[in-house]
């Protein structure tokens, strides 16, 4: 994918080549030459939010890469060496992010597996394609992540332009809404879900009647509220993430709007319904499939809550896959080098996670990318409806 990236067949390959021979240069003479004989471990690194307001989903999804390493290593390792997992805190922040990346490459990690943010997965990829590190995103569903042309990019989770017009067509032949109000915060994940939500809302003939952002971090979105139900939507549909969708939630059942309200797959953490409180009963969220709903994932969830006393958050089964597929492709490729576990990945296309059989397309997205709404109820999400095979929507079970 990256041999016409410098004008001229090979290029790309040529420069990735000299990238990753001098990165691994660097390594040896820091004594931590990655894959090599004199690692003791094979070292996979974990950038995620370990600080600031999305801390909660960013713990959540270490939480499942330890897990899967766990698994990993009680089974012997690969290549008969353990899997060490390397955190560092991105903080969601684009320019923590890049210092996050480098210290990964610093510290030698030949693979990665990870991210939240995609406003943080986005130069945190740029880091690692210069340095030849292939990167298995857990969470990130911005679609230019997977645009970009870079070889070692894979992702276990779908794109906001698949979930866009799935949202869209939920507010259409669901609910049967004819005019929708969009917000976002600005950010990269949720301006491009809104982008491909309104897109599609339009095409199936809804009225779009708002379509802007808020500033995340504010106190009080009442203003924007109040002037949103004035254009009397019939559904409002956030696209930001779980910090300011509780507040929102509760400031518009305060004001007394009674339109339904719904969110993205990033305001499917539990922490929605700590800041909304009663206020989040029957809220609908657009999400991949949460674990507890998964046929696959019931060992992870017991196993999840046996470790960490409560139940996994939304996105900690991804990282599940996303490091099991990693430690797949190594054990395939028969080498802990960068660039093989690149090629390895390229050739999956059937493996068994937690969260179903993953494979990847050209592009490194996962080939089939489900899709589900949520409702809260109580202090918990349940299923809520899905798409069968024909595009009708049916309740879940």
């Amino acid at each position: 994918m990256n041999a016409q990236k410098n004008g001229k067949p090979g290029a790309g390959r040529v420069l990735r080549r000299t990238t990753i021979a001098a990165s691994a240069a660097l390594a040896v003479l820091a004594g931590m030459a990655p894959g090599s004989a004199q690692s003791q471990t094979i070292k996979i690194g974990v950038p995620v939010p370990l600080s600031g307001s999305s801390a909660n989903a960013g713990t959540d999804i270490l939480n499942g890469a330890k897990l899967a390493a766990a698994k990993v290593n009680a089974a012997g390792g690969v290549l008969g060496k353990q899997i060490e997992l390397v955190p560092e805190d991105d903080a969601c922040d684009a320019q923590t992010a890049v210092q996050a990346a480098q210290k990964l490459v610093d510290a030698g990690v030949v693979a990665v597996a990870g991210g939240y943010c995609s406003s943080a997965a986005l130069p945190e990829l740029t880091t690692f394609h210069r340095a030849g590190i292939p990167y298995v995103l857990d969470a990130s569903t911005n679609p230019k992540l997977t645009e970009m042309g870079y070889d070692g990019v894979f992702r276990t989770i779908g794109r906001d332009d698949e979930q866009g017009p799935f949202a869209a067509s939920f507010m259409k032949n669901s609910l049967h809404a004819k005019r929708a109000a969009v917000i976002n915060d600005n950010t990269t994940y949720a301006k491009g879900l809104a982008d491909n939500t309104v897109a599609a809302l339009k095409k199936d003939g809804v009225d779009v009647v708002y379509d802007d952002a808020i500033t995340p971090g504010q106190m009080d979105y009442s203003p924007t509220l109040t002037h949103v139900a004035s254009l009397k939507p019939d559904v409002i549909y956030y696209t930001g993430y779980f910090s300011e969708a509780g507040l929102l939630v509760k400031e518009a059942r305060q004001l007394g709007l009674k339109m339904t309200l719904m969110g993205g797959d990033g305001t499917n953490d539990p922490t929605l319904m700590k800041t909304a409180g009663p206020a989040a009963n029957d809220m609908i969220i657009t999400t991949a499939p949460l674990a507890q709903f998964l046929s696959g994932a019931h060992s992870f969830v017991d196993d999840y809550t046996k470790a960490y006393g409560q139940g996994p958050g939304p996105y900690s089964v991804y990282e599940y896959d996303a490091v099991g597929v990693t430690a797949k492709a190594i054990a395939d490729a028969k080498s802990a080098t960068p660039a093989a576990i690149t090629a390895a990945l390229h050739k999956i296309s059937n493996y068994q996670g937690a969260t179903g059989t993953i494979g990847f397309n050209p592009k490194g997205d996962r080939s089939v990318a489900v899709y589900i709404t949520i409702i809260v109820r109580g202090d918990n999400f349940a299923p809520y409806q899905k798409q069968d095979a024909a595009g009708h929507w049916m309740a879940m079970k």
